[in-house]
């Protein structure tokens, strides 16, 4: 049985990560986190240890390594900004770690953890769950077999959240690396993955809660607009009660995607098990353009560039 540990089980995102842990037929052995409102553990673990301070949690790690009882992966689920010293801790121990995007702030980083990898023999995998979306996929081999010039595209996601988002990490630049990193990521990953290298990068407007610009790949051009202010959600479905709303148009086209989210992480958890999972190399592309993003100059949008939704 393949043993995890984990970073961040008090995380909005961790209990994904407990579920594919538990579809794979996997065994969680410990977590870790600061805060001890910890009870979903109970929910699928009961029996993993739990520590509250990461000098004891990696100590276990390491005891656990030299009587034969090793862990074999770390799954990360902490603040973004902390990913990078969890990768480092978890290849250290003898483990691969398996972290959530953004995997760090920076490409440099990027680089200096592939030199931790040579020297530990160990790897690193991220989730890129929207590569792993049945409709994506084929989405990508349609556009891939049909070839051509650049596709036209615009992206729209919002997602609300409430006043405890600004007032948490999530709101500090300095540790999310901003709208765009925190909850575009994926999406950056997902146009990269369909349309090439993203050669030109502009920002439009770039606030607390909205990010918007225009991107340039290799195969496509593209118009996008992040935000987790519920008031740029459509009116008729926020009349529904609906607070989520995601949409791609390529060439004017809508491209379905709304279904078959829940098991995406389980589905990562087995490619990477199986050694098929998201490298470093996979996600630099990503971790590059929300760089770009994080420190671009604010332009004005030219006609044929700017969002819809800024010209409304």
């Amino acid at each position: 049985m393949t043993r995890f540990a984990l970073v961040g089980a008090s995380g909005y995102i961790a209990p994904r990560h407990l579920k594919a842990i538990k579809d794979t037929g996997s065994e969680l052995a410990a977590a870790l986190d600061p805060f001890d409102s910890v009870g979903i553990l109970d929910s699928y673990f009961p029996q993993a240890e739990f520590f509250t301070q990461p000098e004891i949690f990696e100590r276990y790690l390491y005891d656990a390594q030299r009587q034969g009882e090793g862990v074999n992966y770390v799954s990360i689920c902490s603040p973004n900004y902390l990913h990078d010293a969890h990768i480092r801790m978890a290849m250290r121990a003898g483990a691969d770690a398996l972290c959530e995007k953004p995997i760090v702030l920076n490409p440099g980083d990027i680089a200096a953890l592939k030199e931790v990898e040579a020297e530990t023999g160990r790897r690193v995998w991220t989730i890129l769950q929207l590569r792993a979306h049945a409709a994506l996929e084929a989405l990508k081999a349609r556009l891939d077999g049909e070839g051509g010039g650049k596709r036209e595209v615009d992206l729209s996601y919002i997602t609300s959240r409430g006043t405890w988002y600004l007032r948490s990490w999530k709101g500090r630049v300095e540790q999310s690396g901003g709208l765009a990193t925190n909850i575009g990521v994926h999406f950056y990953d997902m146009l990269a993955w369909m349309f090439g290298r993203i050669e030109h990068v502009e920002v439009h407007q770039r606030t607390d809660t909205v990010c918007a610009g225009y991107l340039e790949l290799e195969r496509a051009r593209v118009r996008w607009f992040l935000s987790i202010d519920p008031t740029y959600i459509p009116t008729e479905l926020s009349a529904k009660g609906q607070r989520t709303y995601r949409s791609i148009t390529i060439d004017g086209q809508e491209i379905e995607f709304s279904e078959g989210f829940t098991d995406l992480h389980t589905e990562v958890y087995r490619r990477t098990l199986a050694g098929q999972g998201f490298s470093l190399d996979d996600t630099y592309e990503a971790i590059a353009t929300v760089a770009r993003i994080r420190c671009a100059p604010l332009v004005s949008p030219a006609a044929e560039t700017g969002h819809r939704f800024l010209r409304s």
